[in-house]
């Protein structure tokens, strides 16, 4: 390629000999490279020709590399990354690799979020979330000025359960806070419309009545709360793993009476942030606070149920069994530390373990002996006649309806005239007869009435008979020794 003063040369060269061949002798190059800069020249450019662009062999999984950069937050390392991207399609060299994801990380360190302190005056905040760990589900608050931590177990997450720990807690804090800030839970939302979220009625209610605001943060956004989600980190390792290792299976009493001692100490040692006491931070604090109602909330400790006529009520798509005493009356149901605590007039009915939904708990009221069965109702006067014998017809009945019996009720009909001929108890034997050895006809009833008392009775297959043999005298065996007998 030709510089811009060669080209000027090749120009004037031209211009002065007028040939192709001339130019290239004065100016030391060739005939075509004289042409080629003469219609370059023509098609007006001047200069180098454009370089068509290099298309990089990272080009393929740029967006890959974007993508896991953002959802890492720029944390990922091109050596984790690098066998994603081969899977992907990338064949250049690791260097290569390792220069795009450095790229892509510090275009990302331009457009991440940018976060700035949060000063919170006091009074102002309280924030609330629920954390999990190990099957076990803990409430977590954080008042903001004072850095205050309040934990409670509980046995869901539901809404009455969030708003009777939101009321424990106002009651610990000695007042109440002018905004309550919570992620989006389900149990305290009623919707959501153009990022708008519509609290429930219930919450509503309870807002008003203790007088605070209720706020909720964006949507998968759990760093807008960062403060409560650092407390539930904290709980996770410090207070619920440790209780695991110590004891297993504890109830929800002992467990949200190590989380109140559990509190009492992190509130009574220095915040590192604050460089203060919350528990000291909290006492001023309160007089900023506002006062709790003078009534609390009706909140409801149980669920109103009427006892429907099979003795029994429904809480959470399953059946609980009460008393019969209580058909149609109304009880309050409560789940209490693992188990549904029924309550009539205010007293404790009944406790049953949870069971699940379209199961039923029968507990102590079970009946083992009870099976479902359809009643006899006897309509004409022979089945009057024949179940007025007692529970040997019935039996008799049953089995013989089992047996696909043909002409059952000539049969019984027959049966009930026997009884005129052969006496009632005798009748009723042979009925007991017939049902054990599935005789169904009456013929095989009046063949046993005709065999009379003295039949068989097998026993079982397995059973031992207990014989009484007469006593015999005995000899040692001794005696029938060979040599004694010809001594004798």
């Amino acid at each position: 390629m030709k510089c811009l003063r060669d080209e000027m040369e090749i120009v004037n060269a031209y211009e002065l000999v007028g040939s192709y061949r001339g130019a290239a002798v004065l100016c030391g190059t060739t005939a075509k490279t004289v042409k080629r800069v003469l219609e370059r020249r023509a098609a007006g450019q001047v200069g180098r020709r454009p370089s068509p662009p290099r298309v990089r062999n990272t080009a393929a999984v740029v967006e890959l590399i974007r993508q896991k950069v953002r959802a890492s937050d720029g944390r990922i390392s091109a050596k984790r990354l690098l066998a994603t991207a081969r899977a992907a399609g990338y064949t250049g060299s690791t260097r290569n690799f390792r220069r795009a994801v450095a790229e892509a990380k510090a275009n990302w360190g331009k457009q991440r979020r940018t976060y700035r302190p949060w000063v919170p005056l006091p009074g102002q905040y309280l924030v609330i979330d629920w954390a999990e760990e190990a099957g076990q589900n803990v409430l977590c608050a954080v008042l903001a000025w004072s850095r205050v931590r309040f934990v409670r177990f509980g046995a869901d997450q539901t809404r009455s359960t969030t708003l009777a720990l939101l009321a424990e807690c106002f009651e610990e804090l000695g007042g109440v806070p002018e905004v309550v800030l919570s992620d989006r839970m389900g149990c305290l939302k009623a919707g959501v419309v153009a990022n708008v979220v519509v609290p429930h009625p219930e919450y509503v209610a309870f807002a008003t009545r203790f007088g605070f605001r209720p706020d909720f943060c964006e949507a998968a956004d759990p760093e807008s709360k960062g403060l409560v989600e650092n407390l539930c980190g904290y709980v996770q390792t410090d207070l619920i793993v440790p209780a695991l290792l110590e004891q297993d299976g504890r109830d929800l009493g002992a467990a949200n009476a190590t989380a109140r001692a559990w509190c009492a100490e992190v509130n009574h040692q220095v915040h590192s942030e604050i460089a203060a006491v919350p528990a000291e931070r909290l006492l001023s604090e309160r007089d900023v606070l506002r006062a709790l109602p003078a009534q609390r909330p009706p909140l409801r400790a149980a669920e109103h149920r009427k006892v429907e006529k099979r003795g029994s009520i429904r809480f959470g798509s399953a059946r609980y069994l009460v008393p019969k005493t209580l058909v149609g009356e109304w009880v309050d149901v409560s789940a209490q530390e693992a188990k549904v605590v029924i309550s009539y007039a205010g007293a404790e009915v009944i406790r049953h373990d949870p069971v699940g939904p379209g199961e039923v708990a029968f507990g102590d009221l079970a009946d083992p002996d009870r099976r479902p069965s359809r009643g006899i109702r006897p309509r004409t006067a022979v089945e009057v006649a024949f179940i007025g014998l007692g529970p040997a017809a019935e039996a008799f009945l049953r089995s013989a309806a089992l047996a696909g019996t043909l002409r059952l009720e000539h049969e019984l009909a027959a049966i009930v005239e026997l009884v005129a001929v052969w006496s009632r108890e005798a009748v009723i034997g042979a009925l007991e007869r017939a049902t054990r050895f599935r005789r169904f006809k009456a013929s095989d009833v009046r063949a046993i009435l005709e065999a009379g008392p003295g039949l068989p009775k097998p026993a079982r297959a397995g059973q031992q008979l207990v014989l009484d043999l007469p006593v015999v005298p005995v000899r040692p065996l001794s005696a029938y020794a060979l040599v004694q007998e010809a001594l004798r």
